[in-house]
């Protein structure tokens, strides 16, 4: 198995659940040094209602400028965009440089009301869709199985769950999946556990994972992951946020360099020094000043 692995780094997931309104232009500076500093594949917008995710409503706006300000010549990321409905995808199929679509689909009935608010069938018809209307107009898919390794709503929840889920994606030719644990309650022996379970399920599929995690156990949990196979991890500079949809106690993403520094340990082949993140680990940490007074993980 090669050790190279993927990172993809996740302002928009960073910056969805702060308070304060971050200006779109510091959003572009940001995203440009994210460029800059190497990285290949940014969760950067969202096309939700501003009605419930206020933080997003700028998506639009921030693509423009982003194509804009990034200098001639240089080789535009993946940037993925989500959606949780069919009018969040016009919208994100409308806006030049989003290249990836992704959508949570949740196993958690609970989650899923408050997030989009859509039944089970509901929720697997619109992803159908997705993969229907992104192939047709050349643009990727990513799904999230939100709550992949439990939840705390007292519903069922167990690995053949995930299988499942995961069997009927592969059915309908979904090509990238990532295992959310959405509340951070996931201990390194489920990460390594659930993963090595479900691999096999999906010959085919990039599975990557998606982990919200306190500090004292990020690395361990990224090297459970590496350790059953994972080679495509999802995280945040500096761990700052998590889904405001999931309960009050908002868990922030793994810091990108918690990961890294797991990874290294361990051997992995990435891109990154600790000189090409300094300039973007300066800016959000200013954004944590500036923008996170209430929320802190």
């Amino acid at each position: 198995m090669t050790d190279t692995v993927k990172l993809i780094e996740c302002p928009r997931d960073a910056w969805q659940g702060l308070p304060e309104l971050i200006p779109a232009d510091i959003k572009v500076v940001y995203l440009c040094e994210l460029v800059r500093a190497g990285f290949q594949h940014i969760d950067a917008v969202s096309f939700v209602s501003p009605k419930h995710v206020k933080q997003m409503a700028d998506s639009e706006e921030v693509m423009s400028k982003l194509l804009a300000s990034l200098p001639d010549g240089t080789t535009l990321p993946e940037i993925i965009g989500i959606v949780v409905n069919e009018k969040g995808l016009e919208r994100a199929l409308a806006t030049p440089g989003v290249c990836t679509i992704g959508y949570p689909y949740s196993i958690s009935a609970y989650f899923r009301r408050a997030n989009a608010n859509m039944t089970r069938a509901e929720s697997r018809a619109l992803v159908e869709t997705l993969k229907r209307e992104t192939k047709k107009a050349g643009k990727n898919l990513v799904i999230y199985v939100s709550m992949a390794f439990g939840n705390p709503y007292d519903e069922p929840w167990g690995p053949e769950i995930v299988q499942d889920t995961l069997e009927w994606l592969k059915d309908i030719h979904v090509s990238t999946v990532s295992l959310a644990d959405t509340v951070g309650t996931a201990t390194p022996g489920l990460v390594h556990s659930l993963y090595s379970q479900t691999k096999d399920h999906v010959a085919g599929i990039e599975l990557g994972v998606h982990l919200h995690s306190r500090p004292d156990n990020a690395e361990e949990k990224i090297s459970a992951a590496y350790a059953a196979g994972c080679r495509r991890f999802d995280s945040a500079l500096t761990g700052l946020g998590g889904c405001p949809f999931a309960g009050d106690d908002l868990v922030g993403n793994i810091p990108t360099e918690s990961v890294l520094a797991a990874l290294t340990k361990l051997g992995a082949t990435h891109r990154f020094t600790s000189a090409s993140l300094a300039k973007p680990l300066a800016l959000t940490n200013e954004i944590r000043t500036r923008f996170a007074a209430r929320h802190e993980p």
